[in-house]
C-alpha cells in the first residue's frame, strides 16, 4: 500500500468533486488516520466518537450524513452496526489509480457543467415551450418559400386574410353599435318596462300626490297576478294601469261588509214574558 499515491489520488478526485465540502475532507482524513494505525488493513473497526473527535465534527447528524455521502461517492464502504455490542466497520477504497493530473481546462469544464446543469435544462425547457406556443398561436403553417410564385401566393393569401379581418371588424363594430342602441332604447323606455321597478312606481304615485299605501297596494296586486289586466291580458302600460287604479281605488281595494245596527230587522226590546 503506497499511502502517498493513495492520498494524491484522493485529493485529485476531491478537486473535481464539487459536492464535497471541508467537513467531508476532515472526516476522510480521520478515517485515513485510523486506517494507518491498522496498517492499511480492510475492513477496520471504527468508533464514531473517535472519528468525531479527530475530524472536529460536533454533530452526530453531520457525521452520519458525511460518512454516508463518502460511501455513496466511492471513497469508503461503510457498514453500520446497529448492535451496541458490535462496532461498525469501514473499508477504505484504494485510490492509487486516480493519480493522473487533471488539467485546469477540464476542471473548469466539469465545474461549469456541475453548476449550470439545471440552468441549461431550464433554458432548453423554456425554449421548447416558447416554440410550442408560437406554433399553436399561428393560425396556419406557411411552407418554406423558395421561389417567386410561392411568394405571390402567400402575399395574396395574406391580403385576403386582411380583407376578411377588416370585414369581420366592420361586422363586429356594427353589432356593437346596434347593441348599444338597443341598450339606450331600453334605458329610455325603462319606465315602460313590465314589471316596473318599485322605485318608479313609488315616484309615480308620489308625483300624483297619492299616499304610498296605494302604491304598495297597486304593486303588490299586479305582482301577485303576473301583471295581467283583468287576470287575462298582459299589461302594456303600467302607468295607464296606475292611473286607473287611482281613479278606481275602491274597486281594486274591495269592499268589506261592516255590521249595521238593526240589520236583522228585529226589535231591540223583547218581552220575554210572552210565549214563543
Amino acid at each position: 500500500m503506497n499511502y502517498i499515491k493513495h492520498l494524491t489520488g484522493f485529493f485529485e478526485k476531491v478537486s473535481i468533486d464539487f459536492e464535497l465540502n471541508p467537513t467531508h475532507i476532515s472526516l476522510y482524513m480521520a478515517v485515513f488516520q485510523l486506517w494507518n494505525q491498522n496498517r492499511f488493513q480492510n475492513p477496520i473497526g471504527i468508533s464514531r466518537d473517535e472519528l468525531m473527535r479527530i475530524s472536529k465534527i460536533s454533530s452526530t447528524a453531520t457525521f452520519h450524513k458525511c460518512i454516508k455521502e463518502l460511501s455513496t461517492k466511492g471513497y469508503v464502504i461503510y457498514s453500520p452496526s446497529y448492535n451496541p455490542f458490535k462496532g461498525s466497520t469501514l473499508e477504505v477504497i484504494n485510490l492509487d489509480y486516480y493519480t493522473k493530473p487533471v488539467q485546469k481546462k477540464e476542471i473548469r469544464k466539469l465545474k461549469s457543467l456541475s453548476k449550470n446543469e439545471q440552468v441549461i435544462e431550464q433554458v432548453i425547457k423554456q425554449d421548447n415551450e416558447q416554440a410550442l406556443n408560437k406554433y399553436q398561436t399561428s393560425s396556419k403553417h406557411v411552407p418554406y418559400i423558395n421561389n417567386t410564385n410561392n411568394l405571390n401566393i402567400v402575399n395574396e393569401h395574406n391580403q385576403k386574410n386582411e380583407v376578411d379581418n377588416q370585414k369581420n371588424l366592420e361586422i363586429e363594430t356594427h353589432l356593437d353599435a346596434e347593441k348599444n342602441n338597443k341598450k339606450k332604447l331600453r334605458e329610455k323606455k325603462g319606465t315602460e318596462q313590465i314589471p316596473p321597478d318599485w322605485e318608479l312606481v313609488m315616484a309615480f304615485f308620489k308625483d300624483k300626490q297619492i299616499p304610498l299605501v296605494e302604491a304598495e297596494k297597486f304593486y303588490n296586486h299586479f305582482q301577485s297576478n303576473g301583471w295581467l289586466v283583468g287576470g287575462k291580458s298582459k299589461m302594456k302600460d303600467w302607468k295607464a294601469a296606475a292611473r286607473n287604479w287611482i281613479l278606481n281605488s275602491n274597486k281594486f281595494q274591495g269592499t268589506k261588509a261592516t255590521p249595521q245596527p238593526n240589520h236583522l230587522h228585529t226589535p231591540n226590546f223583547k218581552n220575554y214574558a210572552e210565549p214563543l
